[in-house]
Order: C-alpha cells, then structure tokens, then sequence
C-alpha cells in the first residue's frame, strides 16, 4: 500500500514475500547434563514421539530417565561435538543446508526467504516462524527435512507449526513438504554418494546396509506408512546402483525400551553378518538428510566396534547427503514445486 493512503501513524507495511522453514529433529545446546536433561524432558515429552500411558511415562521419564539418560547421553555427543563451533553437527549442517538452499532461490532476488528450526531445542520453530512474518512472509513453507514420512518426525514438526499458528492474530498461509522417499533424483543422489565413497575406498564391501531410524512395530499397523516408505527407498537405491537383490539390506536402528520395533534390528545385523563370516561392511542412513548423533555415534563409532567385535574386518559409514551440491539442488526443486502459485 503507497504510504500516502495509510493512515497517520500507521506500522510501516512490509513487501509480501514467502517463507521456507526448514525442520530438523532437535539438538541439545550443549552436552553438558543440565542442557541435555532439558533437550530429552522436551523430546520424551512429546506423544507423537512416546505415546504410552501417559502417567506411567511420565512417572519412569521424570524419576529414571531424565535421572540417568542425560550423563551417558552427553558422553555421547561429546564424542562428535562440534569443538569450533560449540554446537552439534546438525545444527551446523543444518544451517548450512539453508544457506544452501536460500542460494538456490537466488534468481528470484528477495521474494523468498529461507529460515531453519529444531523441533527440540533452538532455533525453535515457533520463534522462527514469527522472524519471518515479522519479515514479511504472509506464505510460509514448512519443510520437515525427512524423506520418508512418520508421525514421531514429519507430524510432530508439522504439529509445532501449527501450534505456533494458533497464537499469531495475523496467520500466514501455510503449506508443507511432502516426503520425497521415491523421487528419481534423490534416489540418483543416494546411489551417487555411494559410488563417490565406496570408489575412495582401498577393499570392497561385501555386503552394505541401509539403516533406517526404528519405530515400534505397532506404529505400521495402525496405519503410519514409514516402514512402506522405507523399503521402498531401500530398493529404488539398490536398482539405482545396479546390484543384485540382497547386496543392499534394509534394517533399522535406535530402538528405545522393551515393545517390537521394526525389524531386523541394526545391532542383530552386526552379530548376524559377523558370525556368518562377513568381514567388509559399509552403512548408509537414506532416512537421515543430515548427520547428527545418530549416524556419527551410533553408527560410525559404536557401530563400527560391534562389527568388528564380532568378526568383521572392515567397517565404513557413508555420509549422509547433508550440504552436497546435488542434495540442495534436490531440496531446492522440491520447495519450488510445492511453491507453484506463490512464486
């Protein structure tokens, strides 16, 4: 609105533009107890992510686990911990990604801005998602940054979203990412990475896993498609990359307490293959954009020493995607094909 209709004293009226919020799961502050016990109170409090009796859960969450969890938990991400920076890698990555992908908007000048959250922690994405209407974003994006859909990760980020909505008197418009588990050219990115880091290798694999994070099993039979999404996933990239059937095998890790998660499990796979007598093996994580406690603890480190405790030889992680030119090209195109319209 031209500045001479508006009336005497009125806020300065901003220029419309579009937001993109990127959504990672969460990072501690620190590793330190007081900062961790607070990133897992928020975590293990949600109930898309722990959605058991909820007084039950919350008597063990307060009075065992948030007694206990946070020491070995901090000991673990301090063995990854960005020193430099003093913060988590995927806080760092994840940044990256976003200025990565704000780069990939480029052509369309300032019409688009790119932002990125943690569903636990900070950045959060209630106060991101007021920096860009405080910004001028009238239409925001919101791009949970997972490729197969589960209620414990795309939901809950979506559901913070929404939460954040409803104290906004003024709402932006609002759509979000779909999961992108089969798209051509991001089965063409995986199937790269894999050749680019299997090539600086000096040994062959003998066999490679696609390890995706576990849900209970309970989660597939009430209907969430997260084990679909991830098989299929699992078997485009084998095809991509040309090899027999079984050279590339699904399993799941990261499993939490006593009920069936999805199976076969990560750490049995390791126990599995060694005592077959599989000595060279290397892992993938499709289900991760983004390395964080998971892929560089779990399974770079300690899963490379239950390997080669029982029997293996070789053991290699493949990064995920992360900040790679063709991953932020990938996540770029999917943003603007859900921008049609607003763009």
């Amino acid at each position: 609105m031209p500045a001479s209709h508006l009336p005497l004293n009125h806020p300065p009226v901003l220029p419309r533009k579009v937001g993109v919020l990127l959504t990672a799961l969460g990072t501690p502050d620190g590793h330190d107890p007081a900062s961790m016990r607070r990133y897992l109170k928020q975590f293990l409090s949600d109930r898309r992510v722990i959605d058991v009796n909820p007084v039950l859960w919350w008597c063990i969450l307060n009075g065992i686990i948030l007694n206990t969890r946070p020491k070995k938990s901090g000991e673990a991400y301090a063995k990854i911990w960005n020193k430099e920076l003093d913060e988590s890698p995927l806080r760092t990555i994840t940044r990256a990604q976003a200025e990565g992908v704000a780069a990939e908007f480029a052509d369309l000048g300032d019409q688009v801005v790119v932002d990125w959250a943690m569903r636990y922690g900070n950045p959060s994405i209630a106060s991101r998602m007021e920096a860009l209407q405080a910004a001028g974003c009238d239409r925001i994006l919101i791009a949970p940054l997972y490729p197969q859909y589960a209620a414990p990760t795309t939901a809950t980020a979506c559901d913070e979203a929404f939460r954040a909505l409803m104290q906004m008197r003024w709402q932006p418009a609002v759509r979000t990412l779909p999961p992108w588990h089969d798209e051509p050219a991001y089965i063409e990115a995986l199937a790269e990475s894999v050749r680019t880091h299997l090539a600086g290798l000096d040994w062959e694999p003998e066999v490679v896993l696609a390890s995706f994070h576990g849900v209970p099993k309970r989660y597939l039979e009430l209907g969430d498609p997260y084990h679909c999404q991830c098989a299929k996933t699992a078997r485009l990239l084998e095809e991509a990359l040309g090899w027999p059937e079984g050279r590339l095998s699904l399993c799941f890790q990261s499993r939490f307490g006593r009920e069936e998660w999805l199976r076969p499990y990560l750490d049995e796979e390791f126990a599995r293959l060694g005592a077959k007598g599989v000595k060279r093996l290397a892992v993938i994580t499709p289900g991760f954009t983004t390395d964080c406690l998971e892929t560089l603890e779990e399974i770079a480190i300690t899963g490379a020493e239950q390997f080669k405790a029982a029997g293996g030889e070789q053991f290699s992680f493949i990064p995920c995607l992360n900040d790679q030119p063709s991953h932020l090209h990938l996540l770029a195109n999917l943003m603007r094909r859900e921008l049609a319209g607003w763009v």
